[in-house]
């Protein structure tokens, strides 16, 4: 039912498309990105100075570039954009800018007190290792991949994610969690070991059972009780509107992590579950015109809400490889497209301004005033991934 709601919505989208030109300009948008990226390179070497520890950018906060150590979640991203633009240009300036900015991540492989290891680790040191072939990014990802699995609880059977405010929650997982999947399923082929893969299996089937609504809907937090198998202790939110509210980029994370999973499984289910998500997403009476959505789609004031152009980046990116195994293909390459060239027409920095970031308008964390109407180091990640899927997709080539 909900595949005939979205192919006849999509039919309408489609046609509506059809006057004009749906597919940016990718060798301008690269173009740019690599000038952007040359300003962030040296804002980054200003704001570094006096202090070693900070790696990468992360968003502008008080009208200075912020930049992170490299156990911040969001670590990985730039590092991930650099190698993005080695795999657009095959430029050795972005290799070794890429390379340079991977090595101050490959120390997380060690620590074992974060859910984050495939944002960190696979968006910089993965790439890396698809990009060149090393044997030492190889091993990184294994020893990450060994590193995260000792997150998980087999009782509950999830990966565990925030180890902190322990008086809130027992047990915490988020759906973003679902990101960090790939991380194993790599680790699972590089190292024959099949218990990487169960793991994500684990956690994939336990989150598609816990964390949606009927309409598809996620909730952000689930609290597990691990040392009582299926037993939940409360459904909330962190970073949505409300427990009850769908966050926005929640809802980006389970289209993208289910996607993923039917690619590394091929197991039904989870391709129906992200075309259920798609259909959430693109069936919604709050998801603007241009297709870029509100930071929660259940916001109270929208349209006068901020926008999250990270969770549209996510989703395009999301869309174009469901667009792959998809029968609504056509209508989720469509969308995708959509996104992606109102992203580059009106969500762009300007070339030399924001600190070299590509996009602006994102929402970090709504409810504690956190990182609002700014750019995010992950928008621009998932901006460019969208971006190398969509010209792959355009020459008839397979993604994966």
């Amino acid at each position: 039912m909900v595949n005939k709601i979205v192919v006849s919505l999509g039919i309408a989208l489609i046609t509506g498309m059809s006057a004009q030109a749906q597919s940016p300009d990718i060798r301008a948008v690269f173009s740019d990105a690599e000038k952007q990226t040359r300003v962030m390179l040296a804002e980054i070497d200003k704001a570094k100075e006096g202090k070693p520890d900070l790696v990468a950018p992360r968003t502008i906060e008080q009208g200075k570039l912020k930049l992170v150590k490299s156990g911040d979640w969001t670590s990985g991203f730039f590092p991930g954009v650099l190698w993005f633009l080695y795999d657009y240009t095959r430029n050795t300036e972005w290799k070794k800018e890429a390379e340079r900015y991977t090595a101050d991540i490959e120390k997380e492989q060690w620590n074992g007190g974060t859910h984050d290891m495939g944002f960190k680790v696979y968006c910089s040191v993965g790439n890396g290792f698809r990009l060149t072939g090393s044997n030492h990014y190889k091993e990184v990802l294994m020893q990450s991949a060994k590193t995260l699995s000792r997150r998980f609880n087999k009782t509950a059977g999830v990966i565990r994610s925030w180890d902190h405010n322990k008086q809130k929650w027992d047990y915490p997982v988020i759906i973003d969690n679902m990101l960090n999947l790939e991380l194993l399923f790599a680790a699972s082929k590089l190292t024959g070991d099949r218990s990487y893969y169960n793991i994500a299996v684990s956690h994939a089937n336990t989150t598609m059972k816990n964390h949606f609504r009927k309409d598809f809907g996620t909730w952000h937090v689930v609290d597990y009780d691990s040392t009582q198998a299926g037993k939940i202790n409360k459904k909330t939110t962190h970073q949505g509107y409300a427990d009850e509210s769908t966050w926005s980029r929640g809802e980006s994370w389970a289209i993208y992590g289910y996607t993923m999973c039917y690619r590394e499984t091929k197991d039904p289910k989870y391709l129906k579950q992200a075309e259920n998500v798609a259909g959430f997403i693109l069936k919604h009476p709050n998801l603007p015109e241009d297709l870029i959505p509100y930071w929660d789609f259940n916001a109270p004031q929208i349209p006068h809400e901020p926008r999250d152009v990270s969770a549209a980046a996510v989703m395009a990116s999301a869309l174009l490889e469901l667009s792959t195994y998809s029968k609504s293909g056509k209508l989720y390459r469509a969308t995708a497209e959509k996104m992606l060239t109102n992203l580059t027409k009106s969500y762009r920095a300007p070339i030399g301004s924001d600190f070299g970031f590509l996009l602006q308008h994102s929402t970090g964390s709504k409810p504690s005033d956190s990182e609002v109407d700014v750019p995010l180091s992950y928008a621009d990640y998932y901006y460019l991934e969208a971006l190398l899927r969509l010209q792959k997709l355009t020459g008839s080539k397979k993604l994966y």
